[in-house]
């Protein structure tokens, strides 16, 4: 699978993917123009790649989504909050028929990994909660509405990306976890959804290092984990793509090229290889050598392009109409979604109506390359259109708040945390009189303030919020996460 460099099908890039028979092709952000610029991209897409084309992209949820233009899903932990197997199964259908309405029929989601460090730089609100189970019944229940309406999901990342305090697009995690450590909670989702019924056609795997399994290679790379571990001991026969081999994890030690040999000596069946036309043309070269030379072997490559056929066949990349009355009702479904999930902590209660406010938050928050960019100032402002005497501070970055950043002159201090970075320890002596953070949750055990928790800040969460804090509305989430402001 490979990427693209814009907005259309350039002429490079199409005698590219017809030279060398691609067939999958990841949009990401810079692929994404209007909704009608989609249409036309992915319909010459499926001219060039044929008719088992696989179109993916990663639209969880949250902060995670590529196609903003579709109805905004609630991030998983939300669903977590609001723990309705039936609202969960609602949305990934939603979800699914927007995609499909573009011609996706491949989306690299649900996460099933397990939140359960706080620490965790890349998963937190992407995670279903640190329960296991309920990750297992929440991810179940969203996939069967994704499959129903004709998208394949790709459950991630393998073994679990939960426990980590590094992000794999920048550096290289660790988990120095036993086998039996892993099956009493990482694996336990995968396990459960790797059969029957509600089994992922596709699985995504982690670029991290599991010592006590492999103390060589990652997950990606490895072949104990991917054959030894997840083909054989667990015996899932869907297809298995790796996590992108452009992330640091993998691509500052291997390169793209290697890296994908590699990945499919360990058992996977494709390589996620984005990058130039050359890097990318590298990647095919050295797969075709590793071919020639034995390294691998043609079976092996027959039963990952069995696999690939057979998921392309199940989910064809065939546009449905999606028509205004639909796409209504899968709106108003997310609104409703995201107002589930809101969450109150440590007694959180809205601001007097007639109250001066005085309101901190960051100036803008530019995309990490795996999020959406985060909420600016000027929409921040927004929440608070219902008050008529609010003071507005906005800082460069939120990091830098300390006592001095909320003065003591009876108005209500509020801050919005619009930022995904935990806090540092300074930021506790702050102490907001409410904290409405509006992205990653575990921010609330960084400062010393009563909560509002939304996961998120896509237009349904801040609906959401506002009408919370109009008291127009409760809170009615339970946080899947433990979740306990500093006391004040």
């Amino acid at each position: 699978m490979v990427d693209l460099p814009g907005t259309s099908l350039d002429t490079e890039s199409a005698t590219f993917l017809r030279r060398h028979h691609i067939r999958a092709i990841c949009l990401f952000r810079k692929n994404l123009g209007s909704e009608d610029e989609v249409r036309r991209l992915i319909t010459e897409l499926r001219e060039v790649l044929g008719p088992e084309a696989l179109i993916g992209m990663d639209q969880e949820g949250g902060s995670v989504v590529r196609a903003t233009f579709l109805p905004q899903a609630p991030a998983a932990m939300a669903l977590g909050a609001a723990d309705d197997e039936a609202l969960a199964e609602a949305v990934g259908a939603a979800v699914a028929r927007g995609l499909r309405s573009l011609g996706i029929n491949w989306n690299f989601a649900p996460v099933l990994d397990v939140n359960n460090n706080p620490a965790n730089p890349v998963i937190a609100e992407r995670s279903f909660g640190a329960d296991p189970e309920r990750v297992t019944r929440l991810a179940a229940a969203w996939m069967r509405g994704s499959l129903r309406e004709g998208v394949a999901c790709c459950a991630k990342h393998f073994p679990g990306h939960g426990d980590t305090h590094v992000d794999s697009h920048h550096a290289l995690p660790t988990v120095d976890k036993s086998l039996e450590e892993l099956e009493a909670l990482e694996l336990i989702p995968f396990r459960a959804l790797a059969h029957g019924p509600d089994a992922a056609p596709a699985l995504m795997t982690a670029h991290i290092v599991y010592p006590q399994i492999d103390a060589a290679h990652p997950a990606t790379l490895s072949r104990p984990v991917l054959t030894g571990l997840l083909r054989e001991r667990i015996g899932y026969d869907g297809v298995v793509i790796t996590d992108a081999l452009f992330m640091k994890a993998v691509h500052e030690r291997y390169g793209h090229a290697r890296g994908a040999v590699m990945a499919l000596q360990a058992g996977a069946d494709m390589p996620l290889a984005q990058g130039s036309v050359q890097e990318q043309s590298d990647t095919v070269q050295a797969i075709e050598e590793a071919l020639r030379e034995g390294e691998l072997l043609p079976q092996q490559a027959q039963r990952a392009a069995q696999r690939l056929a057979r998921l392309a066949q199940a989910y064809p990349a065939t546009p449905r109409v999606y028509d205004e009355a639909q796409r209504a009702h899968d709106d108003a479904l997310m609104h409703r979604a995201w107002a589930r999930g809101l969450t109150a902590l440590g007694g959180a209660l809205p601001p007097p109506r007639g109250a001066a406010l005085r309101v901190l938050t960051q100036a803008s928050v530019a995309s990490d390359g795996v999020s959406e960019a985060g909420l600016p100032a000027a929409k921040v402002r927004e929440l608070f259109a219902g008050f008529d005497n609010v003071e507005f501070i906005t800082l460069p970055d939120l990091q830098a708040i300390n006592a001095t950043s909320l003065p003591r002159d009876g108005r209500v201090n509020l801050l919005v945390s619009n930022q995904r970075t935990r806090y540092p320890g300074t930021a506790a002596a702050a102490r907001p009189d409410l904290h409405l953070a509006l992205w990653n949750p575990f921010q609330v055990l960084d400062i010393a303030a009563p909560a509002l928790v939304s996961w998120g800040y896509a237009d349904g969460a801040l609906a959401a919020v506002r009408a919370w804090l109009e008291g127009a509305a409760d809170a009615p989430g339970r946080a899947p996460v433990a979740l306990a402001p500093l006391s004040a």
